[in-house]
């Protein structure tokens, strides 16, 4: 009875109802999987948008493993690789990347990169936006900084603040990052369209619509839409960096679209091999080069200079005009206080006005003023003989200073002006060649030794080929400069002694100028940079004084349309072939931006070429 009684007092429970023990148990407090804490996404998402899982390796490696107190409250390399590519995904994407060859790798890295664990197509994207726009802003800042240092605290102090989100520099960093972010979004976009379309699900579309999908499906399509992301320059004022980053980037595509026909033998041609055995691509004559642009770019600016200032650069020219002394001279030592002397933009402005008057030839009447000679026989009068007489035109008295002082046998009015005291202008010229080589010279070796410094380790090993090739240099480019200067002020002299006066008279600067650059061919091989600044300020120079003078009209925001065209040519000839971008940081270059590495897909191919030649052989 006992024990039924003690029996049915327990509480009965079925096996299924006893309660387990790591249920009942509190949990203890240092259990790492209750570790997690809201700042865990946060720290995450800040680490996929800043870094990598490679740099976040190496600075852990350098910079924050020899912190004691930085390395326990930092993540782990580990945990940074399972927030950003997980553990097994990244070394599989690695090694599909490795087995593709050439253009098909660009696709795999587009298709993997969206589904590489976290750290996805579009976080790499915005990672290096965000850099870009960083950098971009810092240089500008320490650009700023130095040109106020350089000009002066006073300049500096007057030129008011502007707000920051006014400011070029915030907006130059907004343009250039957002140009990065929307062209690889765009490329991906219309990469993975392109791939859908040509799916053969995607048949139907296709036979319905055949134009859009053959447009679509075009192997170019991406890069030429993806361009359409350079309308973000106009974020950017409209100012002369916007219209110099425009004609840069389109030179540029000039180029390589220059490169991509003449490989293709689309310039030259072919020609038969001997032994009439197939075919070969015509050689480039040796002539032909960017020197060629020099002459037409000379001769532009130079017209430009005389007859439109202000479309001119004004910069390079006052640099120009500040070694030659011996057309243009400064104000002479006992010049009395309050006489007026003119200066370089002074007579450049009374030779515009000469060759207005088709470059008269001034004489005496028997009343004591001057008189325009229509006779090409009838010579200038120099003032020295009749020093109370006038015998300039009204319009030209600004350089009377100079004339005034002209040498007696001296029988134009442009050598008056240019060189008064000596009546001989081949003395004059070699004169300009004396002087002006020398000094030249000086500064071109100067230059070039310091641009030689990061190359020391050649001033051990070969010191004699360094010393030669510095001298080269300096000695070829320094008699590109002065035979091109010169040449521009002697053939004014030249023109106005043996050719009528009214035969092409303001377009003789042109001719001049075109003479001048003909001095290229000194410097054909190795003055392709400065050939092609040249005729980028040659190009924007003509565009300016076109719409100055009313031969076309400014289209409003045309800068950015042609930069838009500019990155489509770029894009689309590095898809065709990418060996007809010659330097290979532009490569690499081109295929960051993309968003497919910077690597270099062009030598990639050459070497896998090889390796396939050299196995089947």
């Amino acid at each position: 009875m006992a024990s039924e009684a003690g029996s049915s007092t327990l509480p009965a429970f079925s096996p299924l109802e006893i309660p387990k023990s790591d249920v009942v148990s509190r949990p203890r407090g240092g259990s790492k999987s209750e570790r997690k804490t809201p700042a865990d996404p946060i720290l995450r998402n800040a680490l996929r948008y800043t870094i990598s899982a490679r740099e976040y390796e190496k600075l852990h490696k350098y910079v924050l493993s020899r912190s004691r107190l930085l390395k326990k409250r930092m993540p782990s390399v580990n945990a940074v690789e399972n927030y950003m590519e997980g553990t097994g995904p990244r070394r599989s994407s690695i090694s599909r990347r490795d087995t593709g060859k050439g253009k098909d790798r660009e696709d795999d890295i587009v298709k993997d990169s969206s589904t590489t664990g976290g750290d996805t197509y579009n976080a790499r994207a915005i990672r290096h936006a965000l850099r870009v726009f960083i950098a971009t802003g810092l240089g500008m800042k320490a650009y700023e900084v130095a040109m106020a240092r350089l000009k002066g605290g006073k300049e500096a102090a007057t030129t008011k603040r502007e707000s920051f989100y006014k400011s070029t520099t915030l907006r130059l960093s907004l343009s250039l990052s957002t140009i990065l972010l929307l062209y690889r979004l765009l490329f991906r976009f219309l990469n993975r369209l392109r791939a859908h379309l040509l799916d053969p699900s995607a048949a139907p579309f296709r036979n319905r619509n055949p134009r859009t999908s053959m447009t679509l499906t075009s192997p170019y399509a991406p890069a030429i839409g993806a361009s359409l992301a350079g309308l973000a320059l106009g974020i950017y004022p409209s100012a002369q960096l916007r219209v110099s980053v425009a004609i840069y980037a389109m030179f540029r595509a000039l180029e390589f679209g220059w490169n991509l026909l003449e490989d293709e033998g689309a310039i030259w041609g072919w020609k038969t091999r001997t032994g009439g055995k197939g075919s070969v691509k015509r050689e480039r004559p040796w002539w032909w080069g960017s020197w060629l642009l020099q002459p037409f770019a000379v001769g532009q600016l130079l017209h430009a200079a005389v007859f439109d200032r202000e479309c001119s650069p004004t910069g390079l020219v006052d640099y120009l005009w500040k070694g030659t002394s011996t057309y243009l001279h400064s104000a002479p030592e006992n010049l009395p206080a309050g006489a007026r002397w003119p200066g370089p933009w002074d007579i450049a402005d009374n030779l515009a006005r000469m060759a207005k008057l088709n470059w008269p030839y001034v004489s005496l009447s028997t009343a004591g003023r001057y008189m325009p000679s229509d006779s090409h026989s009838r010579p200038y009068v120099s003032p020295t003989l009749f020093p109370n007489q006038p015998t300039l035109p009204p319009a030209l008295t600004a350089v009377a200073p100079l004339t005034d002082l002209a040498h007696p046998l001296i029988t134009s009015l442009s050598c008056a002006t240019l060189h008064p005291s000596d009546p001989s202008c081949l003395r004059t010229y070699i004169t300009f060649w004396a002087r002006s080589f020398p000094r030249i010279g000086r500064f071109f070796v100067l230059l070039y030794s310091l641009l030689m410094l990061p190359q020391y380790k050649l001033l051990y090993n070969s010191p004699l080929y360094l010393l030669k090739h510095i001298l080269s240099r300096a000695l070829r480019l320094s008699t590109f400069a002065t035979g091109a200067i010169s040449t521009v002020w002697a053939s004014i002299c030249f023109f106005q002694a043996y050719l009528p006066r009214t035969f092409l008279p303001t377009q003789r600067f042109f001719l001049g100028g075109f003479l001048a650059g003909l001095w290229a061919f000194v410097e054909r091989r190795q003055g392709r940079p400065i050939f092609l600044y040249s005729a980028r300020a040659s190009v924007d120079s003509l565009w300016k004084v076109g719409v100055k003078r009313r031969w076309w009209r400014a289209m409003r925001g045309g800068d950015l349309w042609i930069f838009v065209l500019a990155l489509a040519v770029t894009g689309a000839v590095h898809e065709r072939d990418a060996r007809a971008i010659r330097e290979r940081g532009w490569r690499k270059g081109v295929s960051w931006i993309k968003g497919t590495g910077f690597r270099d897909w062009g030598l990639e191919e050459d070497e896998e070429d090889e390796e396939g030649t050299t196995k089947e052989e």
